[in-house]
């Protein structure tokens, strides 16, 4: 059982009571929503006479059905419009502070919460989205929840949870260039499998996660639960503190200090006990492709598509299923792969060094004949600091699409869709059947400079190679602390 470990901590800090059969019932610290997940938890609430019980902690946003190229109001979907007008509602009812479209803080609901400094060290964060976990870059535990739980924490500010294990993932040594986090996280799922954290939280440490930048860990955390965890999360450290400092939320003057002080012991202890521990070596890892239906199936760009006979036999039946529908051949290079739609943004990589890294592929350079490829902001602060660099007029002279903020094509609950058998090179999380929003569409994730990198060129490619011929001028400078009133 795990001892001294930053979830340990966190959960014990938390802890309400003991509840029959096992489970624990948890304090939350911040309650992030959207419209997709909380119409019904509210309607629930009226129906059972209560009222949110901690309105300060809950906080709003809307993401997911938002489109990308106009958000005059009405908008032009009409369930997507009652959706919007329902949380404002909502808000307004129950006091819930709301970012809506046009407020300046508008965006991804785990863009914004970071970039406002709402997201820090020790906190418990639950929303009503699977990506929660993007929040445990931070050192906090942040779950991923149901529409009856968003009721549950509206009413209560608690969940009833279950403890978990805790595996710790440690990673050696520093990632080569242009290989980035998402490449990173997507290997790990590869050797661990989609269903190798169920029942666990990951702990990222070593020397390469300490390398990586405070937007880099949240790619990393957003995407433990593709791998089956609940959550993962990072120790606190200098670069979080640094992160967080002078936010609209963060703390200030002397509670600035005394919160810093806090942070630092919530680390996991050096004699820390973990239930699990699996190492890896960042300098050993290459940009990385999926090829198939699961964020597991993925391979390094310079590799071929695996056969059955590479696959343990528990993975065939999955494999087959994947080279049927992709239309992908066993033992054929993933390099050189057509691909038809180049999606850049989501929650795991719309944020500023997100489009950094892809503008500084594009830049001198031409979208390939026939290739739809856009750009979609995490927020309006990440947009408002890329159009204050350049970033937005690279694109747009690449023959990129520069859209408005929002969840876009990564789940297509609003109008960015692949349309038919159409094949996507996507900075996203998931390439399950018909998530971007065809039933036969096809996705492959990789990181936003690939995603760039497969837009010039038309079909996969080693982002390497381009980055190596032509050097980016485009500078990669650490992401702004936005000043906000």
């Amino acid at each position: 059982m795990s001892a001294g470990t930053l979830y340990d901590k966190v959960w014990d800090l938390h802890r309400v009571a003991e509840l029959p059969g096992g489970s624990t019932q948890l304090f939350i610290g911040l309650h992030l929503i959207h419209e997709v997940t909380s119409p019904q938890a509210f309607a629930a609430l009226r129906d059972l006479g209560l009222s949110v019980r901690y309105p300060e902690r809950t906080v709003a946003t809307v993401d997911h059905i938002v489109p990308t190229t106009s958000q005059v109001r009405p908008l032009a979907d009409p369930l997507a419009e009652e959706m919007l007008a329902t949380l404002e509602a909502n808000c307004r009812q129950h006091g819930i502070t709301l970012h809506g479209i046009g407020s300046g803080r508008q965006g991804i609901v785990h863009v914004i919460a970071p970039e406002l400094g709402l997201t820090q060290p020790g906190m418990t964060v639950a929303c009503g989205d699977s990506h929660t976990s993007t929040h445990g870059a931070f050192g906090a535990i942040a779950f991923g929840i149901g529409t009856s739980q968003v009721r549950d924490v509206l009413a209560s500010q608690s969940l009833a949870m279950a403890k978990l294990k805790v595996r710790r993932i440690w990673v050696d040594g520093r990632l080569q260039s242009g290989v980035f986090a998402k490449d990173l996280v997507l290997h790990i799922i590869r050797i661990l499998g989609v269903k190798g954290g169920v029942g666990y939280a990951y702990e990222f440490a070593g020397p390469a996660i300490e390398a990586l930048s405070m937007e880099e860990r949240m790619t990393l955390c957003n995407m433990a639960i593709e791998g089956g965890a609940r959550c993962g999360y990072v120790n606190p450290d200098a670069l979080t503190f640094d992160y967080l400092q002078g936010r609209p939320a963060a703390p200030s003057g002397e509670a600035w200090d005394r919160a810093v002080a806090w942070w630092r012991s919530l680390a996991s202890d050096p004699g820390a006990v973990f239930d699990d521990e699996v190492r890896f070596d960042a300098a050993a890892i290459a940009p990385t492709v999926t090829w198939g239906i699961t964020p597991g199936q993925g391979i390094a760009v310079d590799e071929t598509v695996p056969t059955p006979e590479e696959l343990d036999p528990d993975e065939r039946p999955l494999a087959g299923e994947a080279y049927r529908y992709m239309d992908l051949r066993p033992g054929a290079p993933i390099a050189g792969t057509p691909v038809d739609v180049c999606f850049i943004g989501s929650c795991t990589n719309g944020r500023l060094s997100d489009l950094r890294a892809a503008a500084a592929v594009a830049e001198g350079r031409r979208v390939a004949p026939g290739i739809r490829a856009f750009v979609v902001p995490g927020s309006e602060q990440v947009a408002a600091a890329a159009e204050a660099e350049g970033l937005d007029a690279v694109f747009r002279r690449a023959g990129f699409e520069w859209r408005l903020p929002g969840c876009s094509m990564c789940l297509a609950m609003n109008p960015d869709r692949l349309e038919g058998r159409q094949i996507s090179a996507s900075s996203s999380n998931r390439n399950f059947k018909g998530r971007q929003g065809s039933a036969s569409g096809r996705t492959l994730l990789m990181s936003p400079a690939m995603v760039a990198a497969a837009a010039i060129t038309g079909h996969v490619v080693d982002v390497r190679a381009l980055l190596a011929e032509h050097p980016p001028t485009v500078e990669r400078q650490p992401p702004l602390t936005p000043a906000l009133p």
